[in-house]
C-alpha cells in the first residue's frame, strides 16, 4: 500500500495511533509485520538519533518507503525529534509525511518562533507537523518526572505556531525501562478539552497497558514508544545468543527478534484501540 500521509492514520485509527521507533531494517519489518497482524494503521518514527548512528537518513528512508509498498494497512512516516532544520528538509524531500520539531529545551519565544517557521514551510509541502511543549523527561539526561504541560500554554503553543499534533508532558518519561510510570489523567483530559489538535505521549515505554489504555481515553491519539519495543527485540535475541554461545550468523538471533517485536507491536495496536468499557449501573445489577 502506499505510504499514508500522517494525518489519514491518525483518522483511520479507532482510538489511538500506535507510533513506534525503528533503528534497524529487521524492526521496520517488525512494526509493519505487527500492524499487518492487527490489521490496524501505524506510523513508523526514525529519529534523529537514529540517523545519526546510521550516518545518513537515506539509507533508512529508502527501506521504510520500499517496505511500506509491500504492505497492506495504512503506514506513515514519521521524522522524530529533530532539532536540525537540514534534516527535517531532507526528510520532507524523502517523502516522510510528518516530522516532530523539537523545541521544548528553547526558551518560549524561540520555541514558538522557530516552530512556527518550520510549520508554515511543512505545509507549504503538504507535510504534518508535531511539536513539544514541557519538556519529557529523561531526553537527553534530563530526567525530569515531575515537569507537567499546563493546557492554557499549550492551547496559546498551538494557536501561535500552527502545529498539527502536540507532545506533551503529563508524568512518563523517556528510556524508561520498567513499567511504572504515572500518567495525570486529569492533566491529560484538560489539555484534550484546551488544545484543538491530536495530543502525543512521548515516553510511553514506562506506562503499563492499563495506564496507556487510560491515557487513550482521557484524550491521548498518538502514542510514541522506542524502549519497550528495544527490550523484546533484544530480550529475543540476548536469548538465543546464551543458548548458543557459538552462534554467529545474526539471521539466527535476528529473526527470533524481529517475531518478537512484531508479536508485541500487534499486542500494543489492539491494546491502544480496545472500546473502553461502558460504565456499570446499578440497573444492571436488578
Amino acid at each position: 500500500m502506499p505510504l499514508a500521509s500522517t494525518d489519514r492514520v491518525l483518522a483511520a485509527t479507532p482510538l489511538a495511533a500506535g507510533a513506534f521507533n525503528v533503528v534497524l531494517i529487521e524492526q521496520l519489518e517488525a512494526v509493519l509485520t505487527g500492524a499487518a497482524r492487527a490489521q490496524l494503521p501505524v506510523i513508523v518514527q526514525i529519529s534523529e538519533n537514529a540517523v545519526a548512528y546510521h550516518g545518513a537518513l537515506a539509507p533508512l528512508a529508502a527501506a521504510a518507503h520500499a517496505a511500506i509498498d509491500a504492505t497492506d494497512v495504512p503506514v506513515a512516516l514519521h521524522l522524530d525529534h529533530a532539532t536540525r532544520t537540514d534534516l527535517i528538509e531532507e526528510a520532507v524531500a524523502r517523502g516522510f509525511t510528518s516530522v516532530m520539531y523539537d523545541g521544548a529545551h528553547l526558551p518560549w519565544e524561540e520555541n514558538v518562533a522557530r516552530t512556527r517557521e518550520i510549520t508554515q514551510w511543512c505545509h507549504e509541502q503538504k507535510v504534518f507537523v508535531e511539536a513539544e511543549l514541557g519538556e519529557i523527561g529523561g531526553k537527553d539526561g534530563a530526567h525530569a518526572p515531575g515537569v507537567r504541560t499546563d493546557p492554557e500554554e499549550a492551547a496559546r503553543f498551538v494557536a501561535d505556531t500552527g502545529v498539527d499534533a502536540l507532545a506533551v508532558a503529563v508524568g512518563t518519561s523517556h528510556q524508561m525501562s520498567d513499567r511504572t510510570a504515572t500518567v495525570d489523567l486529569d492533566l491529560v483530559r484538560a489539555l484534550r478539552a484546551a488544545v484543538p489538535v491530536p495530543l502525543v505521549l512521548h515516553g510511553s515505554s514506562g506506562a503499563d497497558d492499563a495506564t496507556l489504555q487510560a491515557s487513550v481515553y482521557a484524550g491521548m491519539k498518538k502514542i510514541n514508544m522506542s524502549t519497550h519495543l528495544n527490550a523484546v527485540f533484544t530480550g529475543a535475541a540476548r536469548a538465543m545468543l546464551e543458548a548458543d554461545p557459538a552462534l554467529v550468523d545474526p539471521r539466527r538471533y535476528l529473526r527470533p527478534a524481529r517475531h518478537a517485536m512484531a508479536g508485541e507491536v500487534a499486542r500494543l495496536l489492539r491494546q491502544l484501540n480496545t472500546p473502553q468499557p461502558a460504565p456499570v449501573t446499578a440497573s444492571a445489577h436488578r
